[in-house]
């Protein structure tokens, strides 16, 4: 066993993960240990599979069992944007935290409200969540009592966070006000290769604080071919059989040819209507639908939690997803990607080719069918840019987001009023300019959200410059919005046969439809039978 371990982390940590596997650092753990042992910000970026978390988690663990984090309450809270994420994680650190006696809890819009109680009652010592159940807690009196002791926060899948519209811009205030709770506290930003690594710096630190950036280039052989099927004699009697045209069974011949030829494959899509046309009742049908499963947010936490242990386990062959499955999560080996048309972007493509294999020195092996020849033209380019390594440095990046501030105000206001003190519209903008996309947020600027939040009766600005809340609005308001996706009422699909829920319908869409209606939902074909317009569909 590398005495690496043994030079840096607690001696009770290195027998722990000596049991479970651990004998030799990863480079990513090499160079990011010693930096998070040192109390800097750190902002790990390599590829999917080198250790990115055990690189975060070890020394903030080590730390703890030498004393930094045990004055009671939640010393270290992980942040991931998937709730699948979420229970990979818990799996994959409490076993370690259980033999060193730190406990670990996971809680998201899943976490059941007798585990909450619990979590109130004996906070973890860390604890794993997303931004936005982050947004509930930063306002419920128990569990500000026991964030005080905060002292690291890790933020993982960073790249996915900050090309965020409206999560990225949510997270950056967020964070600020835990800081206004805990004080400072060291941040630890776990990110896929991307192109520009100083924004994500500013981004993960916020104003006036240094990051020093650990970005390993773990090579690994990596293969991308990208194919335009042309239709045969063959793809016309396929056509006939599944209703569409001789030059999409082409690109469904060629997908079934490269699933069977390999033991696991993700296929990702676009789209997550895509997802369910290509995986359920398409290919679904040429490869068996016990064979293949879809996989996106929209699925009940069971069906997505069946597909993943159906992935690790072997049983399921073939998974077609969205963006879901791009993040780290743990689904077994996979031999194989498919693109399913352009990705449109170098880093998204890295990002997904790289779930092959998932281990280092492993090769990952990565397929784009593309749809026409524009297509394949692009997918062409950011196959050769993937290939050397040729990032964006242009990201997605939104500032001064005034929905979002909007928001954030209003958690502000109510944090105010649970502490029993005067909010002032300079503690606002101080706390708001501390996070990178409002560093530029002008008094003017607040003054106009704040506003119009008085005109909609959510807040009071009095003479003195002090907010406070009006009667009943705000706290609906807040906890309506913590998605900060614009309202959208959601059905609930159940099988009415088992009374098992399979997943969510939007509201537009169960609007325009009615009972006898045949659907593809977790890539099965259903019949809706019924809508129930109080508790949502049937």
């Amino acid at each position: 066993m590398s005495n690496f371990w043994s030079r840096y982390l607690h001696p009770r940590l290195v027998n722990a993960i000596k049991e479970f596997g651990y004998l030799e650092p990863t480079p990513v753990q090499e160079r990011a240990i010693p930096r998070v042992l040192n109390g800097a910000n750190v902002l790990i970026t390599a590829p999917t599979g080198s250790g990115k978390t055990e690189a975060a988690m070890f020394p903030i663990m080590s730390k703890i069992l030498s004393g930094g984090g045990s004055t009671g309450g939640v010393a270290a809270i992980y942040i991931t944007p998937a709730r699948a994420l979420n229970r990979d994680v818990n799996v994959r650190l409490r076993e370690i935290a259980n033999r060193l006696g730190i406990t670990t809890a996971v809680r998201h819009g899943d976490t059941p409200e007798s585990e909450r109680r619990r979590q109130v009652r004996e906070p973890p010592t860390i604890l794993i969540t997303t931004p936005e159940t982050l947004q509930v807690i930063l306002v419920m009196r128990s569990m500000r009592r026991a964030l005080r002791n905060v002292r690291w926060v890790v933020v993982d899948e960073l790249h996915e966070l900050m090309n965020d519209e409206r999560g990225g811009a949510q997270l950056s205030i967020a964070l600020e006000r835990l800081a206004n709770i805990a004080g400072e506290y060291q941040r630890i930003g776990l990110s896929a290769t991307i192109g520009n690594t100083e924004l994500a710096s500013q981004f993960l630190a916020g104003v006036g604080r240094q990051v020093e950036v650990v970005s390993v280039d773990v090579s690994r052989e990596m293969e991308i071919n990208v194919e335009y099927p042309e239709a045969t004699e063959e793809d016309v009697g396929l056509a006939e059989d599944l209703n569409t045209m001789p030059e999409t069974a082409a690109r469904l011949r060629r997908i079934t040819e490269i699933v069977s030829g390999h033991r696991a494959t993700l296929i990702f899509t676009n789209t997550r209507d895509e997802a369910e046309l290509l995986g359920g009742h398409r290919l679904g049908r040429m490869l068996g639908n016990n064979a293949v499963g879809v996989y996106h947010g929209s699925l009940d936490k069971e069906e997505r939690e069946g597909l993943e242990e159906g992935l690790r386990s072997g049983r399921v062959r073939t998974v077609v997803t969205t963006s879901s499955l791009e993040l780290g999560i743990d689904i077994g080996h996979v031999d194989a990607v498919i693109q399913y048309s352009s990705p449109r972007q170098v880093t998204k493509l890295i990002q997904r080719v790289g779930r092959s294999g998932h281990r280092l020195g492993r090769r990952a092996v990565g397929y784009v069918i593309a749809r026409d020849t524009d297509d394949y033209l692009e997918s062409l380019v950011i196959a050769r840019k993937a290939l050397n390594n040729e990032l964006e440095r242009e990201v997605e990046y939104h500032e001064k987001a005034l929905d979002v501030l909007h928001h954030q105000v209003a958690g502000m206001v109510i944090e105010a009023k649970i502490e029993g003190r005067a909010l002032t519209v300079g503690d606002v903008l101080g706390t708001v300019r501390r996070a990178h996309p409002y560093r530029e947020l002008t008094p003017e600027e607040l003054m106009d959200v704040l506003r119009f939040m008085e005109g909609n009766r959510l807040v009071r600005i009095n003479e003195d410059g002090t907010i406070t809340p009006r009667r009943g609005g705000l706290h609906r308001y807040y906890f309506e919005n913590i998605s900060m996706i614009p309202d959208q009422k959601h059905y609930r699909a159940r099988d009415m046969i088992t009374n098992k829920a399979i997943g969510e319908l939007d509201e537009e869409f169960v609007e325009t439809t009615e009972p006898g209606t045949q659907i593809i939902l977790a890539g099965k074909p259903w019949r809706i039978v019924g809508i129930d317009h109080e508790k949502g569909g049937r």
